[in-house]
């Protein structure tokens, strides 16, 4: 393996691993396709995508030339979208039976009152779709009782109680929104991880472990400069487990590439604190101290979708003695973007969460284009980097044990 101080880079493969996310891959391709060139166009620099070689996977080539250096980078997206739809329910009664499990493990467990003294905007995100469905609810039952009063005036016995049959077309015409509302969507997301009390689900690791087997060969390919794995939003904790495996197999080589993890707009103390989460909280106290990797963590708190600033591993209660990892940074969204971008994306909560993987129009040092296709690695890039001032790093969940 490569020191992780090495400054060139001349050929990367970038193996991206999405949140919870229905949309077929492509939308990933099309976001960098567009926000590169915008990138390039406000920072100076050349940058070009192509097909992917690998007609089986589903991803793209990148020819860049930044800071006087080509480079070249073959960028793929770790699917499991297919697995995300298996798990989103179309049935209105299993959302809200959903709903209930949700609440009964965040709250029951005391995982939810440990996440409140973290950040406000993900917890109002974990609020939003609760809100949403009971509200959606109560507007059908109030109807019904509208409806069920009129019918009552006829003086006709039990006529009333037919009021309960607007109750089904109104929750369904809601359901039909949720492209907008986001409801449905966001509650199938938290409930994935309180299904299995913080578990993974068998599927989900058999896929994982397909994703560890493409990242260790990639390792072994001699060509390459960098294996760089980047987890987004619920992305980030897979990322963890899947390279805890990897270094524990001892699936690298001793002089293959850099090997480095970037997570962005992480979410990993919604799983890290529930009772059963024993398997990732012992992937972050082991890959918290290892010296075979570089791991960045990224996020910002105008994202209110992430728990910004959160040192996932600290805050979890699983900090191990000697503790390199992550540098927790900030993308600094309110200095990197101009007031009129901000002003045009404060209220969009959902885009902000993507914004990690978009072009800044006042970039700072936080640039994904540069960090995927640019000539340093991402330890290089961070060489020296302090961590944000305004991280957290105290141990706040209650639960602390770890997979033996």
């Amino acid at each position: 393996m490569q020191s992780q101080g090495q400054q060139q880079v001349r050929r990367r493969r970038v193996f991206y691993i999405p949140g919870y996310d229905p949309i077929h891959p492509r939308r990933y391709r099309e976001l960098y396709r567009k926000e590169s060139a915008e990138q390039a166009r406000i920072s100076g620099y050349q940058i070009a995508l192509s097909p992917g070689s690998d007609p089986r996977r589903f991803g793209w080539q990148v020819a860049a030339r930044i800071d006087g250096a080509d480079v070249d980078a073959n960028v793929e997206v770790m699917v499991w979208s297919d697995i995300v739809r298996g798990s989103m329910s179309n049935s209105i009664l299993a959302t809200y039976l959903q709903l209930l499990w949700t609440v009964t493990i965040y709250i029951g467990s005391g995982a939810f009152y440990r996440l409140m003294l973290l950040r406000k905007g993900p917890i109002i995100a974990a609020l939003y779709p609760i809100g949403m469905l009971l509200a959606q609810l109560g507007v059908a039952l109030l109807a019904a009782r509208l409806v069920g009063g009129v019918l009552a005036l006829t003086g006709l016995p039990y006529v009333g109680w037919l009021g309960l049959g607007v109750v089904w077309p109104i929750l369904h015409w809601f359901r039909k929104q949720d492209g907008r509302l986001y409801a449905y969507y966001l509650m199938h997301d938290y409930a994935y991880s309180a299904r299995r009390i913080g578990a993974n689900p068998p599927e989900l690791e058999a896929r994982m472990d397909e994703f560890r087997a493409e990242i260790a060969r990639a390792l072994s390919d001699p060509t390459l400069d960098e294996v760089l794995v980047v987890g987004h939003s619920s992305g980030a904790h897979l990322a963890v487990s899947i390279l805890a495996d990897l270094i524990r197999n001892r699936e690298m080589p001793e002089h293959g590439p850099a090997l480095s993890f970037l997570s962005l707009g992480q979410v990993v103390p919604m799983v890290s604190f529930l009772p059963r989460a024993q398997r990732l909280r012992s992937d972050l106290h082991f890959l918290a101290a290892r010296s075979e990797l570089t791991w960045v963590d990224v996020t910002a708190p105008g994202d209110g979708c992430s728990f910004a600033l959160c040192d996932p591993v600290s805050v979890s209660g699983v900090e191990p003695p000697g503790k390199r990892w992550p540098l927790v940074i900030s993308a600094a969204f309110t200095q990197s973007l101009s007031p009129k971008r901000w002003k045009d994306l404060r209220w969009r909560f959902f885009r902000l969460h993507f914004q990690y993987l978009c072009a800044f129009d006042r970039p700072r040092d936080y640039d994904y284009f540069q960090i995927t296709a640019g000539p340093q690695t991402l330890g290089s890039r961070y060489a020296g980097r302090a961590p944000s001032k305004s991280r957290i790093d105290v141990a706040v969940s209650r639960y602390r044990s770890m997979a033996a």
